[in-house]
C-alpha cells in the first residue's frame, strides 16, 4: 500500500515593510498619469499661502491619502482570515475525522491481533473462543463506523473544496486592491521627493513656506507613507496566507482521497489476506496431518515388510523340519525296527513249539477223521432221503 504521505507548505514568510512597495507591478503609463496628478498638487500646494485655509485643506487631503484602500484591504483580510478558525471549530472536522479513520484502521490490523489462528485464552490460560472470529466480528462491526467516517471525510473535502474556490475570489480581489494601493505608494513616495524639492527649492524665496511644507505635508507624506507601505506588508503577508491555505486544503483533500480509496482498499486487502492465510492455515494442517498419517502408514508397512522378508529368508534358508526332530523319527524307527527284528527272534522258536504242536495234533487227528469219515459214507447210502 502507498504511503499517506501530507506535503506540508513551508510558513509564510514575514514580508519587510521596506520591501512591500513594489511587488505589485504598475505600467508605465499609470506611472506616469500618477506622477502627473502629483505634479499638479504640488503646483497648487505651493502656490496658495502657507497660512491658508486652502492649505491646509490641501495638507488634511495627505493625511488621508489611501484611507479608502486601507480599510477596504482590511476588512477583506478579517473576513478571509476568520474562514479558518470558524472551520476548526465547526463540527465535521477533515482532521478529526481522519484522526478517527486512522485510531479505527489501527484497531483493525491484522498484524495488531497477534496470532489470529490461536485460541483466545481466559485468565492466559483457559481456551475461550477464538481470535479469528472474535476479529471478523469485530471488523463487521466497524464497517458502519468507517462507512460514517467516509461519510464525513467526503463532505469535508466538498468543503474544502468549495474552501478553496473562495479563496481563488478572495486573492483575486486582495490582488486587484493591492493594486490600487501600490498606485498609492506611488503617489505618496512621488509626493516625497516632489515636497522636499519644492521645500528645498523656497528654503532660499520664501523660508517660511518651506518649513511649514516641511513640518506640514512632507511629515503627513512621510506619515502616511509608513502606514501605506505597513499596510502593503500586511496584505502581503494576507494574501501568502490564502496561497498556504489553499495549499493545506490540497494536501487534506489529497488525504481525503487516499484515505477513502488507497487506506480502505489496504485494509480489506488486509483483511482478505488475514482470511485466506487463515484458510491456507486451516488447509495445511489438514495437508500435515494427513501427510503425517500416510508417512506413518508407509513407515509402519516398511516395517512389516522388514519384518516379513526377514522372516521369509529365514525360513527359506532353513530346513522345513528340524533335524532334531527328524533325529528322532529316525530314532523311533529304528527302535520299531529292531524291536520288530527281536520279537521275530523271540516268535522263532514259540512259532516251532506251536508248529510241532500242531503237526502232532494234526497227525493224532487224522485217524479220528478217517473213522469220522466212514461212518458219514455208510449213513449216507443207507438214508431214505439219499438220492437215486
Amino acid at each position: 500500500m502507498s504511503d499517506l504521505v501530507l506535503e506540508a507548505p513551508a510558513p509564510v514568510a514575514v514580508v519587510p515593510v521596506e520591501k512591500a512597495a513594489g511587488l505589485v507591478p504598475i505600467e508605465t503609463a499609470v506611472k506616469t498619469e500618477l506622477e502627473s496628478k502629483v505634479d499638479s498638487f504640488v503646483t497648487d500646494l505651493v502656490s496658495v499661502d502657507a497660512n491658508s485655509p486652502e492649505f491646509g485643506g490641501k495638507v488634511n487631503q495627505l493625511n488621508a491619502l489611501g484611507q479608502r484602500e486601507i480599510t477596504a484591504l482590511a476588512s477583506q483580510s478579517n473576513r478571509f482570515l476568520d474562514r479558518p478558525t470558524k472551520q476548526m471549530e465547526g463540527e465535521g472536522s477533515v482532521g478529526g475525522s481522519l484522526i478517527e479513520l486512522r485510531h479505527t484502521i489501527e484497531g483493525l490490523d491484522p498484524s495488531r491481533g497477534g496470532a489470529l489462528l490461536e485460541p483466545r485464552k481466559l485468565f492466559g490460560f483457559i481456551p475461550f473462543g477464538n481470535k479469528l472470529k472474535a476479529y471478523f466480528d469485530k471488523y463487521q462491526s466497524a464497517q458502519s463506523h468507517i462507512n460514517a467516517i467516509l461519510v464525513s471525510l467526503a463532505r469535508g473535502k466538498d468543503e474544502l473544496l468549495q474552501d478553496n474556490v473562495a479563496i481563488d475570489g478572495e486573492r483575486r480581489k486582495m490582488w486587484e486592491m493591492m493594486g490600487k494601493l501600490e498606485q498609492v505608494i506611488h503617489i505618496s513616495k512621488t509626493l516625497d521627493g516632489r515636497l522636499e524639492e519644492k521645500a528645498a527649492e523656497l528654503d532660499a524665496s520664501d523660508p517660511t513656506k518651506a518649513r511649514a511644507i516641511r513640518e506640514s505635508a512632507l511629515f503627513y507624506v512621510r506619515q502616511r507613507t509608513t502606514d501605506l507601505l505597513t499596510q502593503m506588508a500586511v496584505t502581503v503577508q494576507g494574501y501568502l496566507a490564502l496561497d498556504l491555505i489553499k495549499k493545506n486544503n490540497i494536501e487534506l483533500i489529497k488525504g481525503v482521497e487516499r484515505a477513502s480509496t488507497t487506506t480502505i482498499a489496504a485494509l480489506r486487502t488486509a483483511v482478505t489476506v488475514a482470511q485466506a492465510l487463515a484458510s491456507q492455515k486451516l488447509v495445511l494442517d489438514q495437508i500435515t496431518a494427513l501427510n503425517t498419517t500416510t508417512s506413518n502408514m508407509i513407515a509402519s508397512t516398511s516395517e512389516l515388510l522388514k519384518s516379513n522378508t526377514a522372516r521369509i529368508h529365514e525360513q527359506a534358508t532353513s530346513a522345513t523340519i528340524h533335524v532334531e526332530t527328524l533325529q528322532r523319527a529316525f530314532a523311533n524307527i529304528y527302535a520299531t525296527m529292531d524291536a520288530v527284528d527281536e520279537f521275530k527272534i523271540k516268535a522263532l522258536s514259540n512259532m516251532k513249539t506251536t508248529v510241532d504242536t500242531l503237526s502232532h495234533e494234526t497227525e493224532k487227528a487224522k485217524g479220528y477223521i478217517a473213522r469220522a469219515q466212514g461212518n458219514i459214507s455208510d449213513n449216507a447210502s443207507n438214508s431214505p432221503l439219499a438220492l437215486s
